[in-house]
């Protein structure tokens, strides 16, 4: 979610095109929200230009309560905490869900309890199905 906001490019444009259903912890919405001020500055938009296109992103997700993936969170610890513990959750959510996680983000990989799809996987799953 990140990345679709601080630019426009191939994860907004799949995020908002690949007939797909994202999921997002409504939890990573606080990472978000932390990291506003930087997206902002990266994305060279003002505040209520990250309201309105976080909200636009928002429309092609399916927010996941936490009470959806609470009873995965000491397994996900297990799994992703040593790694980075601020992303237990999406470890938790795929648990719980049985899915997957799009990440381009390195540290996911060395966990192999979960699969992990990056950007250009999931635009090669994206490119076929145009």
């Amino acid at each position: 979610m990140i990345s679709a906001l601080i630019k426009k490019g191939l994860t907004r444009d799949i995020l908002t095109n690949f007939n797909a259903t994202f999921l997002f912890p409504e939890q990573g919405l606080k990472e978000i929200y932390f990291y506003k001020s930087e997206i902002i500055r990266k994305s060279k938009i003002d505040e209520k230009g990250f309201y309105v296109l976080l909200l636009r992103l928002l429309k092609y997700v399916r927010l996941i309560p936490m009470d959806i993936f609470i009873n995965f969170k000491d397994e996900a610890d297990k799994i992703m905490g040593h790694i980075d513990k601020t992303d237990t959750i999406f470890i938790a959510v795929a648990l719980a869900l049985n899915c997957s996680v799009w990440s381009n983000d390195k540290h996911f990989k060395k966990q192999k309890k979960v699969k992990v799809f990056t950007t250009k996987n999931i635009s090669k799953m994206y490119l076929k199905k145009e």
